[in-house]
């Protein structure tokens, strides 16, 4: 948790103040938020109890990975109007945030 202090030492100090520590043994951590989701690969997991309060803290690799907010559908209905191609029309669905008819019109 702390790094060069004496893990002994750490756990006697947490416990004098009433303050317990769990590992919890994961093997992805994925918060979800509104535009992107965060993805923490091989994380350490600790869950703390502090005076009641639980506090998680997580140390991993951290990757964000936008929300795809199409589908494949309105990616082939972009090629349908557009006559363009597979990529072009994805990366215009991108740029419009999933509007279908901005992207069709950027394309045009």
């Amino acid at each position: 948790m702390f790094p060069g202090i004496n893990k002994k030492m750490l756990e006697k100090a947490m416990k004098k103040l009433g303050m317990k520590q769990q590992e919890i043994p994961a093997k992805k951590v994925i918060i979800e938020c509104d535009n992107k989701n965060i993805i923490i690969e091989n994380p350490q997991v600790s869950r703390i109890n502090a005076m009641g309060q639980d506090t998680i803290q997580i140390i991993g690799e951290i990757k964000e990975q936008p929300i795809q907010k199409f589908t494949e559908d309105d990616i082939k209905l972009v090629m349908e109007k557009t006559n363009k191609s597979y990529e072009e029309c994805k990366k215009s669905l991108e740029k419009t945030g999933g509007d279908l008819s901005e992207a069709i019109l950027q394309l045009q």
